[in-house]
């Protein structure tokens, strides 16, 4: 009974518990019952303004997933455009490694190259330093041979000045002898004392020669067309070469007159001509600023000599030294050439134009130069040693043949010879009716250097005695300006006007 009734108490509560349960769901449920009691047209336009927001809701969805796939469609290439910049720069940053790698390669072995030029730079140093001290050590040797060059220029100076200083004594005891012979009236025995007097210095140089003043025409030659500017004798020989306008240079007989060569080749008028103290070589200076060399025996081109700028107004062949050659320029230039090579070897600047050289001896030019100085150069230091004022324009210089004695000419119509010893004037020549050609007249020493031999505009040729001051001897044959003029050491006297080349004797 007591299972009966707690049973049934057990049903009651299930029962009452069933019922509160159902009583909270109907609670629960009464909006959607009263909603499914409404009437169905309300809820038809409730439903359908829902339908219309939920449309315009899902338009807006739509547009913003549109924006959406185009912004993942961008990001998408710009993801795609990162990647293969990231590709790019992986394979330049493998690139860059490959490249760093084989820099520090070559760096390391740019170091090893410094370090073996260093060690080489280390050994020329110390090799620089030993040329250095052998240079320093020649260039003592150098001044001590310069030192010793001059004492012996100094000694050879004394010696000349004695020369001098007997030639002075000589000519004062012939002057002497000639006033007493004038005093006592004893004409006959004054050739023979001047002779006697002459002879102490000059017949013991070899080579001399007494010269005879010439008076006489023996053989013309028409030599060239337009003008005979330049004329000279080999070295002891009677072949004459001459050069003129018509550009040729001819070699001549003096003693027939006959043409025994023409050097061909010559570009421009002959201005001055030099043969080598060997007579192998023929040296022309021409306005075409070259000077032109031939061999004498075939006539053929040895060298055409470059480097003036301007007319090549003078040329001399050194009596030392068989190759070398100097010569002056309108560009205010003095070149010196070796003809084994055909190059300048030095240039001398000078602060007027040059119109006229000469050799001395083997390192000593004379130069005459258009402001009337006339210089000495040293060409071995192209340094002037001495200069000297000789007329108003020096327009030709001429060396005696013992180098003892320099003649000028220029355009105040006088001839000064100067002592080479002493660098003064010995003696001025002048005449009244004697005119220089411009820049060409070019006077010329006999070999005994005894007589002074111009040409003059008026087509006379004037010789005066350096011994005797008296009046000058006048030759006359020349229808033109008398251009050049040169003495043979065999005897006779060449001159040259416009187109011929008189022999005198």
């Amino acid at each position: 009974m007591a299972e009966a009734e707690a049973g049934r108490a057990a049903i009651r509560r299930a029962l009452r518990s069933l019922k509160r349960r159902h009583l909270a769901e109907e609670g629960a449920h009464s909006p959607a019952i009263e909603a499914l009691t409404r009437p169905f047209a309300a809820h038809a336009l409730e439903w359908k303004e829902r339908a219309e927001k939920h449309e315009l809701e899902l338009q807006h969805c739509y547009k913003a997933q549109s924006r959406l796939s185009e912004q993942l469609v961008i990001e998408i290439e710009e993801g795609k455009a990162s990647k293969a910049l990231l590709k790019e720069k992986e394979a330049m940053v493998t690139s860059l490694q490959a490249e760093l790698e084989k820099t520090s390669e070559e760096n390391v072995q740019l170091k090893q190259s410094l370090d073996e030029k260093t060690k080489a730079l280390d050994l020329l140093i110390q090799e620089h330093q030993t040329v250095k001290a052998e240079l320093e050590q020649a260039l003592a040797k150098l001044k001590a041979a310069e030192d010793e060059n001059q004492s012996l220029i100094d000694r050879w100076m004394l010696e000349k000045m004695k020369d001098a200083e007997r030639l002075n004594e000589a000519n004062a005891m012939y002057e002497e002898m000639v006033l007493k012979l004038k005093t006592a009236g004893v004409g006959g025995i004054q050739l023979n004392a001047q002779q006697e007097a002459d002879g102490i210095i000059r017949r013991s140089e070899a080579g001399y020669m007494e010269t005879s003043i010439p008076s006489t025409c023996t053989i013309t030659i028409r030599a060239h067309d337009g003008g005979c500017g330049s004329l000279m004798f080999e070295h002891n020989s009677d072949k004459l070469i001459s050069g003129g306008q018509d550009q040729a240079v001819k070699i001549w007989s003096a003693s027939t007159g006959a043409l025994t060569s023409t050097l061909h080749g010559c570009l421009g008028s002959v201005n001055d001509l030099a043969v080598t103290n060997d007579n192998k070589f023929v040296i022309a200076a021409c306005s075409s600023n070259k000077l032109f060399v031939w061999e004498v025996n075939g006539g053929r081109p040895r060298h055409t000599l470059t480097g003036h700028t301007k007319n090549v107004s003078s040329v001399d062949a050194s009596w030392v030294k068989s190759f070398v050659v100097a010569s002056s320029s309108n560009d205010r230039t003095i070149k010196t050439w070796d003809l084994q090579t055909g190059f300048c070897k030095s240039t001398i600047m000078s602060a007027s134009n040059p119109n006229s050289l000469a050799f001395i001896d083997g390192d000593i030019i004379c130069s005459g130069h258009r402001d009337g100085n006339l210089r000495l150069w040293d060409i071995r230091s192209g340094k002037c040693t001495t200069q000297i004022a000789a007329h108003l324009d020096v327009t030709s210089v001429c060396v005696s043949r013992s180098k003892n004695f320099i003649l000028t000419s220029g355009r105040d119509n006088v001839h000064n010879l100067f002592d080479v010893r002493t660098l003064e004037i010995c003696g001025t020549f002048r005449a009244m009716g004697n005119r220089a050609v411009g820049s060409w007249g070019k006077p010329c020493i006999s070999p005994d250097e005894n007589c002074i031999a111009a040409g003059s505009s008026d087509g006379s040729v004037y010789i005066w005695s350096r011994l005797k001051n008296g009046t000058p001897t006048v030759l006359e044959g020349h229808s033109s300006p008398v251009l050049a003029s040169a003495w043979c050491g065999l005897g006779p006297l060449a001159t040259s006007d416009r187109n011929h080349i008189y022999l005198w004797s």
